[in-house]
């Protein structure tokens, strides 16, 4: 097995890294002062540049590259802030994933090229009040009527909400019980009847819009069913897998970029009259970060590598996103120890890197609910939660 990337992937990496620190700083910084995302301006420069889509199939407009190549752009990204990554990251492995692999055929022509040119985002609604991680709880209710879908409901915690142009909703699409009822549809921001709730003041994600949605008797034709009830569910959390690669990628870049930013502090700060990394009880700390962000990555590096084409295992999938939501929490919070006074401070990077960090691990699948997806895995079979 070769490690390396290829001279492409290479020019690749350099070329969104070189893009992403001259350019994202002072957009990253204003969004988290602001809690607004990323302006139509830079989305079509983004688009221009060719890091919407990385993944997604030339025939419908997308770039054809693979998904390890959407990795590699989108931590460069996520160094400098999620907020700035949030449109590489969709774009790559949000529900559009979903709509490429499953979606009727009129329909990934009239989306997947509207993403790629940076003119259209869309976001994933599966969450409800009494349905997160018991997700085929979901009372969302999808009737079919003629050449009509009815929908009404409420969804809870979309990332994107208000924002995104269209939704991929998950519903329950007939009477039959747990993941055999549920499906999904494609559903448009100014749809009528679609309304959206107070938005979100969150802990971390600033600039990434999130608010309750509400379905009231929301009318989309039948062809926006992106998968009906009986496999569909199957289907919805295939496609899922990737973007736990996604969520894994962008906790992976927060803990690097903390990483890399503490390496230049300790070796600046003096105590005692010497730069801190003079210390053995740094070096220790530092070690261990840098172990486990390499780690990290390699995790990741196989999940999308052993994909090819296609869509990762739920195995790999899930120890790489929930080993790197593990592993973010704990090298912010040693960057943030090791600066001291500094690294609580609002005026340095680090406090923002651990306030985010914590919310990779919620979002996406919490880290619990990962670890019993790895051991259905690991033995074969899935766990019934409710005896």
């Amino acid at each position: 097995m070769d490690f390396r990337l290829t001279d492409e992937q290479q020019h690749l990496r350099d070329a969104a890294r070189k893009f992403a620190q001259a350019e994202l700083p002072a957009l990253a910084k204003e969004l988290e002062e602001k809690n607004e995302p990323v302006p139509a301006d830079m989305m079509a420069r983004y688009a221009a540049l060719g890091y919407l889509g990385i993944n997604l199939p030339e025939q419908y407009g997308g770039h054809g590259l693979s998904h390890l190549d959407a990795v590699i752009v989108l931590e460069e990204f996520a160094k400098v802030s999620p907020a700035v990554a949030f449109p590489v990251f969709e774009s790559c492995f949000g529900p559009i994933l979903a709509i490429a692999h499953f979606a009727p055929e009129a329909l990934r022509k009239r989306l997947i090229p509207k993403i790629v040119a940076g003119k259209s985002i869309v976001a994933v609604a599966m969450s409800e009040p009494d349905a997160g991680s018991a997700l085929t709880d979901l009372r969302t209710r999808a009737t079919v009527r003629g050449q009509t879908v009815h929908l009404t409901g409420q969804k809870r915690w979309c990332s994107g909400a208000g924002h995104s142009d269209g939704y991929l909703v998950y519903c329950r699409m007939s009477d039959a019980p747990g993941a055999a009822g549920i499906g999904a549809v494609y559903v448009e921001k100014d749809t009528r009847g679609f309304s959206f709730g107070k938005r979100e003041q969150l802990m971390g994600f600033r600039g990434i819009a999130s608010a309750d949605m509400v379905f009231d008797d929301v009318q989309v034709p039948a062809d926006n069913i992106v998968v009906s009830a009986g496999g569909g569910f199957r289907k919805l959390m295939e496609a899922f897998d990737l973007e736990r690669c996604g969520n894994a990628t962008m906790s992976l870049a927060i803990a690097q970029g903390a990483l890399d930013y503490v390496l230049a502090y300790v070796q600046q700060r003096k105590q005692f009259g010497k730069p801190i990394v003079d210390f053995q009880a740094v070096q220790l700390r530092l070690a261990d970060m840098a172990m486990k962000v390499e780690a990290s990555r390699l995790l990741i590096y196989q999940a999308v590598w052993s994909a090819s084409e296609g869509l990762p295992s739920i195995q790999q999938s899930s120890i790489a996103k929930c080993f790197a939501n593990e592993m973010v929490r704990e090298v912010t919070g040693h960057a943030l120890q090791m600066m001291g006074a500094y690294g609580y401070s609002k005026d340095f990077p680090i406090e923002q890197r651990m306030r985010d960090a914590w919310g990779w691990g919620i979002g996406g699948g919490a880290i619990d609910i990962q670890k019993t997806n790895i051991v259905s895995a690991l033995i074969g079979r899935r766990f019934d939660q409710r005896r």
